[in-house]
């Protein structure tokens, strides 16, 4: 099933930690409808950095987030997070810096230290953009 032209159901709910788990990660109507403006931005995301993004990590039930170790107020839970890369594009530190620059409205832009970048769509729309080093200290954009 097709959240948007480029964007699917599955690779916004496959878990790793779900499959190996046992865990259920199938999201409720209201999650769908959230997944689907999620995807949307995410269409403008990729829009906006001329290439194609992979999915990491969208939605996560309460189960599977709690697996994982995630905050219990994730935006992944709500339905309005997405962890992706876009190697095509450059590192995870461009992609956050370019995200930023766009003017694609988020809620939170946090490049994970080298590793990936999250966004989320949180209609609180704060635009809170920064740098998580591996320790979980919160830095700028910047680091």
């Amino acid at each position: 099933m097709n959240l948007s032209p480029h964007f699917t159901l599955a690779e916004f709910t496959t878990s790793q930690a779900a499959a190996r788990k046992g865990l259920d990660n199938t999201p409720s109507g209201e999650i769908l409808s959230r997944l689907r403006i999620t995807a949307a931005n995410m269409e403008r995301i990729r829009s906006a950095l001329g290439e194609p993004v992979a999915i990491n990590s969208a939605y996560r039930s309460t189960e599977v987030n709690a697996a994982i170790g995630g905050a219990a107020n994730s935006a992944h839970v709500q339905g309005w997070a997405v962890d992706f890369i876009c190697p095509n594009f450059g590192s995870p530190l461009q992609v956050a810096e370019a995200v930023a620059a766009c003017g694609i409205k988020f809620d939170q832009l946090i490049h994970e230290l080298g590793s990936w970048c999250h966004v989320s769509f949180d209609p609180r729309m704060r635009g809170q953009a920064l740098t998580i080093d591996r320790n979980g200290t919160r830095l700028g954009l910047h680091p």
